[in-house]
């Protein structure tokens, strides 16, 4: 209720702007206070540079103030010594790879499911089928 009310009061303002940084930070120590709580953050590496500072240095004062809360997030491996870093090494790294037999087996099921299947011909298909998993496996 606390976040909505915030939310509202600040769109309300001059300029119609959301909550500030600080603002959001306070309602989530004041939420995650009475539980153990989960945060869960997908794709970090596409976060612009300067707010993922942003983000993990917020996360950083979260778990420092709250040890009951625990955090996920996805992103690619080039970004894994700045998150070590801005979260005081207070992480615990998984890395996770597709199997090449899993990409061509969903990239099967999308190309069965094309709704324009005239658009494309058999070598297109053949090569779709042979490029992006010799793609995927280099990221």
């Amino acid at each position: 209720m606390e976040v909505l009310r915030a939310h509202r009061d600040q769109k309300s303002a001059i300029g119609g702007r959301g909550p500030q940084l600080t603002d959001i930070l306070k309602m989530l120590q004041t939420t995650i206070s009475r539980k153990r709580t989960f945060i869960c953050i997908d794709a970090l590496d596409e976060c612009v540079a300067e707010y993922r500072v942003k983000i993990l240095d917020s996360l950083h004062q979260i778990l420092r103030r709250s040890p009951s809360v625990r955090v996920l997030m996805t992103g690619r491996p080039h970004i894994r010594s700045e998150v070590t870093k801005r979260l005081s090494g207070r992480v615990t790294s998984i890395r996770v790879t597709p199997r090449r037999h899993d990409i061509i087996s969903y990239l099967h099921s999308r190309l069965d499911g094309d709704t324009t299947p005239d658009a494309m011909d058999s070598t297109l298909k053949a090569d779709i089928l042979r490029k992006i998993p010799e793609d995927v496996s280099e990221m």
